[in-house]
């Protein structure tokens, strides 16, 4: 895996999500002051997008049925969601946010 630039720093809202689409991988940014956080976009339990939901400290909340996922872990919190979602590590250098990806045909 290596670290790759998804976004500027200035375009991750703080206390929402923005939804990504990069190099064939669907991601949530979340910004939480000077921490991102990066998730797989799409809801364990119903392939919704996970960026369309409502963010609350380090979770979100799937819009469609209301499963709530860790930020930093991807742990399911509440049902009906019981599978966890990737999460990715990520780093912030000057105004540019990077994420640490798995290349393509790596399991996550």
């Amino acid at each position: 895996m290596t670290f790759q630039e998804v976004a500027k720093l200035a375009d991750v809202p703080e206390g929402a999500a923005l939804g990504i689409e990069f190099e064939g991988h669907d991601l949530a940014l979340v910004r939480d002051g000077d921490t991102v956080y990066c998730i797989q976009d799409w809801c364990s339990h119903a392939e919704i997008p996970l960026s369309d939901g409502d963010v609350e400290g380090c979770e979100i909340e799937c819009f469609l049925h209301g499963s709530r996922f860790d930020l930093r872990t991807g742990k399911a919190l509440g049902l009906p969601a019981t599978e966890p979602v990737p999460v990715y590590q990520t780093k912030i250098e000057g105004e540019t946010v990077w994420v640490d990806l798995p290349n393509q045909g790596e399991n996550v």
